[in-house]
């Protein structure tokens, strides 16, 4: 029984998250409940809570983890100053001329949202809030329309800058900025198969994915030009400064969250949007999100403290390591519990908790940890995507007309879900993917 604790403790807290208390709570009293059971059967010390300010201090003074807040901010400014709906509605003229033009016009906003924010929530609303009614308008099936929608704004898990990769880079161990190097062209790779799909059920199917009518669409190619050059330029200049100022070693990610920062307050105030009220909103939205995940840090920190004074560890690597199949039996060990954990809890408990248990594991086995990362970020975005408890869901039946029904949501994520898996499954097999551009970064040396 008292060999057993680490892993009761484990169970403890994934019930009470799928239950839907407060992560950072949950976490906290867990620990403080599993401390004290220790203590009374002589497998803890509660002496090792006095480590507890320690690594809290740790956590305030991890200068990585100030990068969260930047790509929150700058989300959050593109999403209340309206720079993302001109962009979205820019798109849908420039391709509404072809089948399933709107279609792909979200696939493309969401790849240039995810490039300038990485924040999925904001994504799928602001997509769904603006694109959603005009396609249906136009004639577009529902369950091609919030399955493109939803699967676009899941992007940003994978696309950098992103936070997921942020905090899977400070809980594997390595440097985020190649992580965001090295998720570019799986990212990539997402968002053109999605627009490849898109281009194909048109072709098969054009009543499900027809063009915008001439009139909606008649706009003078000079207008049009100009139109696309003010709205489409900006963002260009946005991801620029923020990759390739990461790429290039200019700055770290969380300098370059701060550049990002200061460049979508000039952004908004050159569109005469950034109002007072707008900043305020944004501020509020930023440190609401930032405090939750500064919490979670903490009762993740405290879950930890515990689950290692139980010996909780030890017990895990011991089960792990014993998976047969070495690497491969680990990918998919490790791979299938990250998937079927995302149905139910966010991916902030999922690196906080789960892997941490897996570095050990992943480097004693010889993994690149950039490459695991990667896929890491590709399998939880596939989660936030799947029935029945995909966040993505979630979010746009939240902004969906009446008409829409979850059943529409959850049936058209399916072959988008395919997709994803399909992608991921290349990136397993091919792990140059991943590590070829940051192999090109000076210094930078990658294995597979």
């Amino acid at each position: 029984m008292i060999d057993w604790l680490g892993l009761l403790m484990f169970v403890g807290a994934l019930v009470l998250l799928s239950l839907g208390y407060p992560v950072a709570f949950s976490l906290g009293g867990v620990s403080i409940l599993f401390a004290l059971l220790g203590t009374a059967l002589g497998a803890f010390d509660l002496q090792l809570f006095g480590l507890m300010p320690l690594r809290i201090f740790k956590i305030m003074a991890n200068s990585t983890l100030l990068a969260i807040p930047y790509f929150i901010f700058m989300g959050s400014m593109l999403e209340k100053t309206g720079i993302a709906e001109r962009l979205l509605e820019t798109m849908g003229i420039l391709f509404g001329r072809l089948r399933g033009g709107l279609a792909l016009a979200v696939v493309i906003v969401g790849a240039l949202l995810a490039a300038t924010t990485g924040v999925v929530a904001a994504t799928v609303v602001a997509m769904g809030l603006i694109s959603l009614p005009i396609m249906l308008r136009y004639g577009y099936d529902k369950k091609l329309a919030t399955g493109v929608i939803a699967a676009s704004g899941t992007l940003g898990q994978i696309i950098p800058p992103s936070v997921v990769l942020v905090v899977l880079g400070d809980q594997l161990g390595v440097s985020v900025g190649d992580l965001f190097i090295g998720s570019i062209i799986p990212g990539l790779m997402m968002a053109g198969s999605f627009a490849l799909y898109v281009l194909i059920v048109a072709f098969l199917k054009p009543e499900i994915a027809p063009a915008l009518p001439i009139e909606v669409r008649n706009i003078g190619v000079k207008a049009l030009t100009a139109k696309i050059f003010q709205v489409m330029l900006p963002p260009l200049i946005l991801i620029l400064l923020v990759l390739g100022s990461i790429f290039f070693g200019f700055a770290t990610p969380t300098e370059a969250g701060a550049v990002g920062c200061i460049a979508t307050i000039i952004l908004a105030a050159a569109n005469r949007q950034l109002t007072l009220s707008a900043l305020s909103q944004v501020c509020n939205a930023t440190m609401r999100i930032s405090s939750m995940v500064i919490f979670i840090l903490f009762g993740s920190t405290a879950f930890s403290l515990v689950f290692i004074g139980l010996n909780g560890d030890q017990l895990m690597m011991d089960i792990l390591s014993s998976i047969p199949g070495g690497q491969v039996g680990f990918l998919i060990v490790s791979m299938t519990v990250v998937l079927l954990l995302g149905f139910f809890i966010d991916f902030f408990e999922i690196a906080f908790i789960v892997v941490p248990l897996f570095v050990p594991i992943a480097k004693q086995l010889g993994i690149d940890l950039i490459w695991y990362g990667v896929l890491l970020g590709a399998n939880l975005q596939t989660s936030f995507l799947t029935p029945p408890f995909g966040f993505a869901l979630f979010y746009l039946r939240g902004v969906a007309p009446k008409e829409v029904t979850t059943a529409d949501i959850y049936r058209g994520v399916i072959p988008f879900i395919l997709i994803q898996l399909f992608v991921l499954g290349l990136i397993i097999v091919f792990p140059g993917i991943v590590t070829f551009l940051p192999s090109l970064k000076p210094g930078v040396v990658t294995g597979s």
